[in-house]
C-alpha cells in the first residue's frame, strides 16, 4: 500500500473521480431525458425496468462481506427491493434476476460510487414523477431520498470512500469501475427502450 496523498495537495477521491466520469455522467443524464421516461406511466415502466437491470446487477456488491467492513451500513443502501416494489405499484412484472457485476474490491468501489451518486440527481427525476401521480409510497420508491436527506447521506458515503487508503492500482481500478458503471446503465437504456419502440 502506498502512503495517503496529502489533501491539502490533491483533490479528494471522490473528486477526482466526478472529474474522470464528468463526460459519463453527462451522457447518461441527457440519454435518460432523450428516452422520455416521464411521458407517460408506460414510459416511466420502461425506465423502471432500466433501474432494476442495473440496481440488481450491484446487489452482490451491496451484501458483499469485505466492502460492508470498508464502507459501514452498505448493505442497507441498495435500492434494489424498492424498484421491485415500485414494479409492483405499476402492475408490471418482475423481469428476471439480473446478472451480478463482476468487479474487483477496488472497481467495486467504482460501481458503488456511481449507483450512490445518482441518489442526488435522483431529486429531479423524483419530481418529474410526481406529475404521474406517483411519489415516495406509490411507484417512485427508489428515487425518494434517503431518511437523512439526499446532501446529508451522499457527504456521509463520500467520507467512508475518500478515507479508504488505496495503492495506485487500485486507484485505477476504481475509476475503471466507474467508467463501466456509466456504460452499463447506457448499455440498459439503450436496450430497454429499444425494445420497446
Amino acid at each position: 500500500m502506498t502512503a495517503a496523498l496529502s489533501p491539502l495537495t490533491e483533490p479528494s477521491r471522490c473528486k477526482r473521480l466526478k472529474a474522470a466520469s464528468s463526460r459519463d455522467h453527462d451522457s447518461v443524464d441527457q440519454l435518460v431525458m432523450a428516452a422520455r421516461p416521464f411521458a407517460s406511466r408506460e414510459r416511466y415502466g420502461r425506465f423502471l425496468q432500466v433501474q432494476h437491470r442495473f440496481h440488481g446487477s450491484l446487489l452482490a456488491l451491496y451484501q458483499d462481506e469485505q466492502l460492508n467492513q470498508r464502507l459501514p451500513g452498505l448493505i442497507e443502501l441498495s435500492r434494489f427491493t424498492a424498484v421491485e416494489d415500485d414494479l409492483r405499484d405499476l402492475g408490471l412484472p418482475l423481469p428476471s434476476a439480473p446478472r451480478q457485476v463482476s468487479a474487483s474490491p477496488a472497481q467495486a468501489l467504482g460501481w458503488l460510487y456511481c449507483s450512490e451518486g445518482s441518489n442526488l440527481g435522483a431529486a429531479f427525476l423524483f419530481k418529474h414523477t410526481q406529475r404521474l401521480g406517483l411519489d415516495g409510497e406509490l411507484g417512485a420508491r427508489h428515487l425518494a431520498p434517503h431518511p437523512d436527506g439526499r446532501a446529508l447521506h451522499w457527504r456521509e458515503f463520500v467520507a467512508m470512500l475518500d478515507g479508504l487508503v488505496l495503492d495506485e492500482r487500485e486507484e485505477s481500478e476504481v475509476v475503471a469501475g466507474v467508467i463501466a458503471a456509466f456504460n452499463s446503465y447506457r448499455g440498459h437504456l439503450r436496450k430497454i427502450f429499444a425494445e420497446n419502440h
